[in-house]
């Protein structure tokens, strides 16, 4: 059975060949943001898959080639469609939502350290 590990989590799941990536990561309890239910057409979904490890999934459809375009040549796959064929480690990009807040405190850190 093929495992995929979800970075930054460092979560290990196995599972059946054939299964997506987004299945899998429920599996892990990894959370990895949706909104179209796995229909490929909202782009939130999107994983970043490290080179050399491209042939651990198979080959991306018609509609993910449709919707990420370029982007596949950069590693970036739509976890409801990339699906396992062999151990693969992905990457879950950080919530804009929360990279946002993130660096907004940050800023508000480096704001006080500066005062004191």
């Amino acid at each position: 059975m093929p495992k995929v590990t979800f970075l930054p989590d460092g979560r290990t799941v196995d599972v059946r060949p054939g299964i997506t990536l987004l299945e899998a990561s429920r599996r892990a309890r990894v959370h990895i943001r949706t909104r179209c239910g796995g229909m490929a057409s909202c782009l939130m979904c999107k994983v970043v898959v490290p080179p050399g490890q491209a042939s651990s999934l198979q080959d991306p459809g018609p509609a993910e080639s449709r919707m990420i375009g370029p982007l596949l040549q950069d590693g970036i796959r739509l976890s409801c469609q990339a699906r396992v064929k062999a151990d693969v480690t992905v990457e879950i990009p950080e919530d804009p939502l929360k990279a946002a807040i993130r660096k907004k405190l940050e800023e508000q850190q480096r704001e006080r350290d500066e005062l004191w």
